[in-house]
């Protein structure tokens, strides 16, 4: 194929996490190791002494959490690694859900100390439904946290996954003393606060050898012997055919604070990760190794620079090559379009590019054609499929507090809600405009940006809905009449489809029975 050499060296994976897990703090240490970045930003108790690298809006440095995907590219090894840092915040999952249709991998980090919490459950359904290989980091070994085994046993039970030990912690917290790589047989040595050089590595084929000893002590080396003979026994050699399958997930303990037990995790990515995988669209799959290119949007993020009024649509490149000022097919709009500045990223930092391959992720500067889901081709008709829009949890009535400004937030709720930060409903027959989301800190990041970037001033008021439910009918005329009777529960989503917002879990049931010849959606995928 004539692009192998380059889909070869290129692995695109995103970290997950639930909030805290230490996901932004190991980030910047791929980052170092990649030689990106020269100094890490520290990132403690939730306040941001030296802003994290890939944290690039204001409202996540005043708040010390992530609410965007950032994008970072960087070479490791001569491989070119495409990292997608996700918000871990739950009122942003469906950022993150959506991120995890553009990537071949995900590292999940879990907090040693609390174990699995509940957003990690949300994305690792996410990641089952998908398929996608997964690597696990048990983050913040120097700190007191659970029994090494009763960690792994509560994941494997919590998240449906089979796990395989990778590295091997010796005690915890104020006792860590270091990892034991159970595929290179060596020992690496803890101290708190150091880069982890090479030579901190101790090479040791036996574990019978006297240098444990030395290096450890008897007891902790009586008990990492013990330990490894169980896991050898139950474990064995890594199947990486399982791994990538998302049968197996590969398992590496440290501290992403103290760079600690990243290199090791690092190196097994490069060796084991998939290359740019094939796609499935809604006519074909599209295989990444196909001269034509291809590419979907799956991210919208407007004023990335707020010095100027941009709005850049994040693209994956699925197959082909992508070039700078070629023309390409708009499938939705059936237009051609052109480039002349498309991007790569290292967070907030652009660089211009002439072409790019699958597992790339591209920034095309938009002036407002492109919604998520949108694919681009040279020519041939299809979309991908698998990007979905949930039911929103919480709807409010969005309020102008200007009159003035009128324009201007209507301007600024469309590009916003475009960005897919929320979802934009209006009533049927009216023009009522309805917000959902999935958690109220993102009601607070639109008030935000409204008033920043667009000058609008907003406030929201509450609505009693449940859920939303997107209706098909082939019936078309009953379809009509429904929303014509529930006049007061219908609205148009953005694309203009029908709408039915549920009070209550009784009120939905009962017009689900009544309504036997429309269909209830619980989500609505982008492109249908």
């Amino acid at each position: 194929m004539k692009y192998d050499k380059e889909i070869n060296r290129r692995k695109t994976f995103a970290i997950i996490s639930h909030p805290d897990a230490g996901k932004t703090t190991l980030t910047e240490k791929l980052l170092l190791f990649g030689g990106a970045i020269q100094t890490a930003g520290a990132v403690k108790s939730n306040k941001i002494k030296k802003h994290a690298t890939s944290d690039f809006m204001e409202i996540e440095r005043q708040r010390g959490i992530s609410v965007a995907t950032s994008v970072m590219s960087f070479e490791y090894q001569n491989i070119l690694i495409n990292l997608l840092d996700t918000p871990g915040h739950k009122d942003f999952a469906e950022d993150t859900y959506r991120t995890l249709t553009a990537v071949d991998s995900v590292i999940l980090v879990i907090d040693s100390v609390n174990g699995v919490e509940p957003q990690t459950r949300r994305l690792m359904e996410v990641c089952r439904m998908r398929a996608t290989p997964v690597i696990v980091f048990i983050n913040k070994m120097d700190r007191d946290g659970k029994n090494r085994f009763d960690l792994l046993e509560e994941i494997e039970n919590e998240l449906k996954i089979s796990l395989h030990p990778m590295t091997w912690p010796i005690n915890s917290g104020k006792e860590f003393k270091g990892v034991y790589n159970l595929h290179d047989k060596n020992l690496r040595l803890f101290a708190a606060s150091t880069k982890a050089e090479e030579e901190d590595i101790v090479a040791i084929q036996d574990l019978s050898s006297d240098v444990l000893q030395e290096k450890i002590g008897d007891r902790d080396a009586a008990v990492l012997r013990e330990d490894v003979e169980l896991i050898d026994g139950v474990y064995g050699a890594l199947n990486a055919t399982d791994y990538l399958e998302g049968k197996i997930a590969p398992v590496f303990f440290g501290s992403a604070v103290n760079n600690f037990g990243v290199k090791e995790m690092l190196d097994t990515f490069i060796q084991i990760a998939p290359i740019p995988r094939d796609r499935e669209t809604n006519i074909r799959e599209v295989k990444a190794g196909e001269d034509k290119f291809s590419g979907f949007i799956f991210k919208i993020h407007a004023n990335l620079d707020p010095k100027h009024r941009d709005r850049i649509a994040f693209m994956r490149v699925c197959s082909g090559r992508f070039e700078r000022n070629k023309y390409y097919k708009h499938v939705r709009l059936e237009k051609d379009v052109r480039f002349t500045n498309p991007y790569t990223f290292l967070a907030r930092s652009k660089d211009i590019i002439d072409d790019a391959y699958p597992g790339d992720v591209v920034g095309l500067f938009d002036t407002g054609n492109f919604k998520i889901g949108d694919t681009l081709t040279e020519g041939e008709k299809f979309y991908f499929i698998g990007i979905p829009t949930f039911s929103p949890e919480i709807f409010k009535e969005l309020v102008n507090k200007d009159p003035m400004k009128t324009k201007q937030l209507e301007k600024g709720i469309t590009q916003l809600t475009d960005e897919g930060v929320a979802q934009l409903f209006t009533q049927f027959g009216g023009n009522k405009k309805i917000i959902g989301c999935v958690g109220d800190l993102q009601f607070e990041v639109i008030q935000y940006r409204l008033l920043q970037e667009y000058g609008a001033a907003c406030e929201f008021r509450t609505l009693p809905f449940y859920k939303a439910c997107w209706l098909t009918s082939k019936d078309q005329n009953k379809l009509n009449d429904f929303l014509r009777f529930k006049q007061q529960n219908a609205a148009m989503d953005k694309d203009e489809s029908p709408v039915y917002l549920a009070q209550s879990e009784w009120f939905l049931n009962t017009e689900i029975t009544n309504n036997p010849d429309i269909t209830f959606h619980f989500t609505n995928e982008v492109n249908k």
